[in-house]
């Protein structure tokens, strides 16, 4: 899929906050998963089923971009 297309995509799943990197960690415990994206300096974990990684088919050293979609953002202080 080229990228002009991911584009439209996340903009109709209402997803604007993208960070693009590599996966660099999988961790698998029963039936879930969890991804880490490095993007820059950040590091992103994503929680999945294994199923849904299976997939997905991400493996360690893989591009990824991160989609983050926040229905809430609680700030304290």
């Amino acid at each position: 899929m080229d990228l002009n297309m991911k584009g439209m995509i996340f903009m109709q799943a209402g997803v604007r906050n993208q960070f693009k990197g590599r996966v660099t960690e999988i961790v698998l415990d029963g039936v879930m998963a969890q991804v880490t994206v490095l993007a820059g300096e950040q590091e992103i974990t994503s929680v999945m089923t294994k199923e849904s990684l299976q997939q997905a088919d991400f493996k360690v050293g893989d591009e990824a971009t991160a989609l983050i979609k926040a229905v809430n953002v609680v700030l304290i202080k």
